[in-house]
């Protein structure tokens, strides 16, 4: 079940009051909890209304109402949103809200996400059942050698995604079928970075093969910040096209890092996507 956890705006929030490096501290903890236990989707704060507006519709025409907007306790200054098994456990997850926020005086408030089940057959939810035959991530599964480790943990560095998976071989029940100095290598290594996984594991002998014919891509909105990741990641390696402006980017570069994976860092110009 998906629920979206609401806090509430108040007074604070409404006059654009940045959360203090301990609120921040103490979330980032309350998410990365919530993260490890597989239970976080996605979350934001939200400007103040002022900054905002409402569309209303009268007779079909959209008329545009700018903030702020009255009844503060009624607006929202941010969300998160849980997939959990159910209702009582999205208000265990609530309960454990940071302490620091407010000094502890916060309104949330949970609401369930309807789902296909909930609606009668017919062309209209036919359309949205297709949408929902999408999957539901896309992710980059990769093998090494021998080293997946010492790869996956420079990811980490170089991208800051959380390596929320490390399982050697020698950890799983077949590390019986395993040779004995197979034992510490990885079975299985999962990188989440913004909840897109990278993933990757060791093969032993034939079974391994370089990469070939594909590139992981990274995508950046700070055109020094992708310049330093293609360095680091073009350390030891290859670099196939130096990271540089195009004509379809403020900054493009293509290398194979030292373990042979192939990259792409991109941050798109004005014209892309």
């Amino acid at each position: 079940m998906r629920y979206m956890l609401m806090r509430k705006a108040d007074a604070a929030t409404e006059e654009g009051v940045l959360p203090s490096q301990e609120l921040l501290q103490a979330m980032g903890d309350y998410n990365e909890r919530m993260i490890r236990a597989g239970v976080f989707v996605t979350g934001d704060g939200l400007r103040p209304s002022r900054e905002g507006c409402r569309i209303e519709f009268r007779g079909g025409e959209p008329h545009i109402v700018q903030g702020p907007f009255a009844a503060t306790e009624e607006l929202l200054a941010g969300y998160s949103v849980l997939e959990v098994d159910s209702l009582e456990d999205a208000i265990e997850w609530a309960k454990d809200w940071p302490r620091e926020d407010g000094e502890g005086h916060v309104t949330l408030e949970l609401r369930r996400y309807f789902t296909m089940q909930d609606f009668e057959p017919g062309a209209g939810l036919e359309r949205h059942v297709a949408q929902a035959r999408l999957p539901r991530g896309l992710q980059v599964h990769l093998t090494f050698p021998g080293n997946c480790r010492e790869a996956m943990a420079f990811y980490a560095e170089v991208t800051g995604g959380h390596l929320e998976a490390m399982l050697a071989f020698g950890e799983t029940p077949a590390a019986a079928e395993v040779p004995a100095e197979w034992h510490d290598r990885i079975a299985h290594a999962s990188l989440n970075v913004r909840g897109h996984r990278l993933m990757g594991a060791d093969m032993m002998g034939d079974c391994y093969q370089a990469p070939q014919g594909a590139q992981v891509f990274l995508d950046y909105e700070d055109v020094e910040q992708a310049a330093e990741v293609f360095r680091r990641l073009a350390e030891g390696g290859q670099v196939q096209m130096p990271f540089e402006a195009t004509f379809w980017a403020k900054g493009f570069g293509m290398a194979t890092d030292r373990f042979g994976v192939h990259w792409m860092v991109s941050t798109p110009g004005e014209q892309c996507p």
